[in-house]
């Protein structure tokens, strides 16, 4: 058994990620944003979340920076906005691909995964690798040594 560790978790980047994206709607919408949906009616139609449900979640995407709203116009009719990815949000990709995977993994039909992403130029199926700086590629949870970084912090009575 492992002790725990001496430093604080007060700061740590998976419990501040899941404040912004850890419920079923937020990670719908960026579904629906990574398949190249933009507008309101059709997030909605894809997501099939209540119109207040998913209006919050856009407002939060837009408020932590991974959405941008960007206005256009019908002929004959009034204003609106479409959502677009930003680079923050784009940098969540290999989370979402993670997520996906799992889920075709443990979760799928018995016929297979429902969507099989592949890359354009070539049409080989997407897979994804775990690797250190050097090269070596991560098969487990079990070749990791967690250390601390430089935003660790020291926890009441834990010694270094």
């Amino acid at each position: 058994m492992r002790a725990p560790t001496p430093f604080r978790v007060d700061n740590c980047s998976i419990e501040r990620t899941l404040a912004i994206l850890g419920e079923k709607w937020t990670l719908l919408v960026l579904r629906e944003a990574f398949n190249g949906v933009r507008r309101f009616a059709d997030m909605q139609a894809g997501t099939r979340a209540p119109r207040q449900v998913l209006s919050a979640r856009l407002a939060k995407l837009v408020d932590e920076g991974l959405l941008r709203k960007v206005p256009y116009r019908e002929p004959g009719s009034r204003r609106r906005h479409e959502y677009r990815l930003t680079q923050k949000g784009l940098d969540l990709y290999p989370i979402m691909v993670s997520l996906m995977h799992w889920g075709d993994h443990y979760m799928a039909d018995p016929e297979g995964a429902p969507v099989v992403l592949t890359h354009r130029e070539c049409g080989s199926p997407i897979e994804l690798h775990l690797r250190c700086r050097q090269g070596h590629e991560v098969a487990s949870p079990r070749e990791v040594t967690p250390k601390p970084g430089p935003g660790a912090r020291l926890a009441a009575g834990g010694a270094a």
